[in-house]
């Protein structure tokens, strides 16, 4: 399949990788309903339905394997960053009053390899 993103700077390798995320969970039957998220605590890539349970997904790109590969770049301080996002967005949206089930997700892009990782921490 070769390299998806050749000779492609940072900023494009991750937004392509965002859309290459969601078309996957797209086909998988989740609905997409925020992406890139901000807030002051930080960001989260993608928000979206599965079913019943309201996801937040961070999508992570490396070329290879090489130091735990894509999935191992999620961070403790990141995971921490993205629950804190995750309750603003609850809190703005006031989804909090009557909080749906939540999960955060991985979609874990390494080489050429997508794997979607659900409830990763």
């Amino acid at each position: 399949m070769g390299n998806w993103f050749p000779l492609a700077n940072t900023k494009t390798i991750g937004d392509a990788s965002e859309v290459l995320a969601r078309q996957h969970l797209e086909e998988q039957g989740c609905l997409i309903i925020e992406t890139n998220f901000r807030t002051k605590t930080g960001e989260i890539d993608l928000i979206c339905w599965d079913g019943a349970v309201l996801c937040f997904v961070e999508v992570r790109r490396r070329n290879n394997a090489n130091f735990g590969g894509a999935a191992a770049s999620v961070t403790l301080a990141k995971q921490l960053k993205i629950r804190r996002t995750a309750s603003w967005y609850l809190k703005g949206s006031q989804l909090d009053r009557s909080p749906p089930v939540c999960r955060f997700d991985v979609v874990s892009i390494t080489g050429t390899q997508l794997d979607w990782i659900k409830a990763a921490f």
